[in-house]
């Protein structure tokens, strides 16, 4: 056949010709334009007239599927900046802003040069590989594990626009996430906290954290609108977030999974939040026009003595501080949330009633997360059986 010859398949459909460069184009139909009535012809490439016959026959049996996608130059750094501008604006700002920086730091630099149509899930699991072996600073198996979600949410997409087929993030092996024991106070360091914190300006704060569960970003936004001593309830339906971004500020966002739960603490709680707002009112008297009242944050409940927000660093720094004043190493705020949680198991507290007041989506992640804790009281509940039955003679 000679460098012009053109032949063309017995359907019509297609035709193959060899190009001046020696290399051989395959053209063949997609689609009839709706608009125009014309055919709408592609084209694949090849150095064999065999190569271009098998990638054509493949496309057709595609096309005949209803799953064709066209071959684009668009990568995958750039089809990430699409996504993230058009198809994450559903989401909390927070969440988006800590997709901008995967995708940044750790996606774009492995596999953002690569085209969008060409990426396998070879690629990708190079990728997660490189980040759990990276020998200067290799990334925990839990945040691999987050990158490889966001990478998957966007492909996801691509493949709902028919940018690719199949999502390449699929089949991807991640480094195993090994699950923490959770750290929950005994007794006896409940009262070395309580001890250690008295007298703090962080008192009141850790103290109704302690006796609630409330999320860091809860207790830190709670406002005065949100507490009702007369039926004896707080009011969660909200958090207070730090914008992610340089320069970013604190403000008010949804909760964590976005539920509104109402807390009736017991009414230890509910006085010593009596108590506070005496003592801010009177701290607020002696600060005069150095009080500041933050906009966008008024009437929080906890602030410092010239009403301004605490810090989550703050927080954070004095939970671990006064921990080992406590003789408890690494203490973490989030460890107060499951000391509460664990004392209300031992108290006995039905598991729904548990999951509803430390606002978890499901009972049943209260129950993965306090697995070893639920079967000590199954072993409880037990007991407590035993011991009614006994009253039955004839058992």
């Amino acid at each position: 056949m000679s460098r012009k010859a053109t032949t063309r398949n017995a359907n019509g459909s297609g035709t193959i010709r060899q190009r001046k460069d020696g290399t051989w184009e395959a053209r063949f139909t997609v689609c009839v334009d709706p608009g125009t009535g014309k055919q709408v012809r592609r084209s694949v490439y090849g150095k064999t007239q065999k190569e271009v016959r098998q990638k054509m026959t493949a496309a057709q049996g595609e096309i005949d599927k209803g799953v064709y996608t066209e071959p684009s130059k668009l990568t995958v750094g750039k089809w990430l900046d699409i996504w993230l501008d058009e198809y994450t604006n559903g989401i909390k700002e927070n969440t988006k802003a800590t997709y901008c920086v995967q995708v940044k730091t750790h996606i774009k630099p492995q596999i953002g040069a690569v085209r969008l149509s060409e990426l396998k899930t070879i690629h990708v699991q190079a990728m997660v590989n490189k980040l759990a072996r990276d020998p200067k600073k290799p990334l925990s198996p839990k945040s691999v594990k987050n990158v490889n979600g966001v990478l998957h949410k966007a492909m996801a997409q691509a493949v709902i626009l028919k940018y690719i087929p199949l999502n390449p993030c699929i089949g991807v092996q991640l480094p195993k996430v090994v699950k923490k024991d959770i750290k929950a106070l005994e007794e006896d360091q409940i009262d070395a906290f309580l001890s250690a914190i008295k007298g703090s300006p962080y008192e009141t704060i850790l103290k109704v954290d302690l006796f609630t569960g409330m999320r860091q970003g809860e207790i830190m936004g709670l406002t005065w609108d949100r507490i009702d001593f007369k039926a004896g309830t707080i009011l969660v339906d909200r958090q207070m977030i730090h914008e992610k971004q340089k320069g970013g500020k604190y403000k008010f966002a949804t909760t964590k999974t976005g539920q509104v739960r109402k807390l009736r603490p017991m009414p230890a709680v509910m006085r010593i939040l009596q108590q506070h707002k005496a003592v801010q009112a009177r701290q607020r008297l002696a600060a005069g026009p150095a009080w500041v009242v933050e906009e966008g944050l008024e009437g929080l409940v906890f602030t410092d003595e010239n009403g301004r927000h605490f810090a989550n660093s703050t927080l954070t720094h004095n939970v671990k501080h006064f921990g080992e004043m406590a003789g408890v190493k690494n203490l973490r705020f989030h460890d107060l949330r499951h000391t509460y949680a664990v004392s209300s198991i031992r108290a006995g507290d039905d598991i729904k009633t548990i999951s509803s007041n430390l606002g978890h989506a499901t009972v049943s992640i209260t129950l993965d997360v306090y697995a070893h804790y639920t079967e000590d009281m199954k072993k409880d509940s037990a007991d407590r059986m035993e011991q009614y039955a006994a009253r039955f003679s004839n058992l």
